[in-house]
């Protein structure tokens, strides 16, 4: 009897601790569930530079020109920037001109086929075969649509700035504005040009490579911001009397 007794008192725990396995296994794996939209909940709360939530490539509006900018294809982006080089080092380095160097590339290209044409008879080759070149309509109608819309937009905002509406808006352009006129002093358009240009070659490349350094450092410097912001506003722009909105007419 008591061997009966302590069988059934074994077979009694093992059950009671299959049961509680059972419940720590369901409770572990309730709690990694419950993990699961905490670590999705950060990972959505990160601070990314600009407010982006998707990447890089898709910023710059995906397909070639942010392949190109990215370095996704290498040589197409250091062709573009070493054109962009020998344009910048010829107009302001050797201050050379664009009417001049456009006339002796001409005369070149015109020379030399014009000797090529006339010396295949003498050879006894065929001429140069010169392709016709056309530009096409309809990259033309796009591009000056775009171009178009981008202005018209420009002038909207200008105006709804001129209506003395958002001051901040106001003296945010006005700041932009008064920066970009003294980068301008420094140095001339094409120079400036070509800056932009180096710069939309290697700052979002590196950006892309360094995000994970760079959106922590970003965050401190835009929360800095935010606060002396928040300050300015206090003391200055909240003490300025707004304009009324004028009231409807009355039909």
């Amino acid at each position: 009897m008591s061997d009966h007794e302590d069988k059934h008192e074994e077979s009694l725990l093992e059950k009671i601790s299959e049961k509680n396995k059972g419940h720590d296994s369901s409770s572990s794996s309730s709690d990694s569930d419950d993990d699961k939209p905490s670590e999705s909940s950060i990972k959505a709360k990160v601070f990314r530079l600009f407010g982006r939530e998707r990447p890089v490539h898709d910023v710059f509006g995906g397909g070639k020109q942010a392949d190109i900018f990215l370095w996704r294809n290498k040589k197409i982006s250091a062709g573009a920037l070493g054109v962009a080089t020998v344009i910048w080092v010829l107009f302001e380095l050797l201050e050379y001109h664009l009417l001049t160097l456009v006339c002796h590339l001409l005369i070149l290209a015109l020379a030399f086929l014009f000797l090529w044409s006339n010396a295949a008879t003498f050879i006894h080759k065929s001429p140069p075969r010169i392709p016709e070149v056309q530009i096409p309509k309809d990259p033309v109608f796009e591009f000056a649509q775009a171009l178009r819309f981008e202005i018209n937009r420009g002038f909207a905002v200008l105006r709804d700035i001129a209506s003395g509406r958002d001051l901040k808006k106001f003296l945010s352009v006005i700041a932009g504005l008064w920066v970009l006129s003294i980068v301008g002093s420094w140095c001339n358009f094409l120079t400036l040009f070509y800056i932009v240009f180096v710069v939309l070659h290697t700052v979002p490349v590196l950006y892309e490579k360094y995000e994970d350094k760079v959106d922590p450092l970003a965050e401190k410097a835009w929360h800095e911001i935010k606060k002396q912001h928040a300050v300015f506003d206090a003391k200055v722009l909240s003490k300025i009397p707004k304009r009324p909105l004028k009231e409807k007419k009355k039909d």
